[in-house]
């Protein structure tokens, strides 16, 4: 008996037109940037990998990675959910303080 109730009802709103979808919640569109960053401190094999770790538990952050031999880590990010100011902080939190490379 509810049911029906519940059912004549819905299908009363819905004739009247006052059943809408709801509204979508606009979405930011996503843009992946890669960037390049001069680290400093590194000294040994260990270095690029602290590095990449930190740099991946960054929110947004789809890859990473750092090299011994240029002193640079390479990052790709959703620039929607971060951006290089975090990426800095990053690096220079685990101990290795880090600038944007420019060409």
């Amino acid at each position: 008996m509810i049911r029906t109730l519940v059912l004549t009802l819905l299908l009363a709103i819905a004739t009247v037109g006052m059943v809408t979808a709801p509204l979508a919640q606009p979405v930011q569109a996503a843009e992946v940037k890669t960037v390049t960053l001069d680290v400093q401190n590194m000294t040994c094999k260990f270095c690029p990998i602290t590095i990449r770790k930190a740099l991946k538990k960054v929110p947004g952050v789809i890859k990473a990675s750092a090299s011994l031999e240029t002193k640079t880590a390479t990052v790709t990010f959703d620039t929607a959910k971060t951006n290089v100011k975090a990426l800095i902080k990053a690096t220079t939190d685990a101990g290795y303080p880090s600038t944007l490379k420019t060409k």
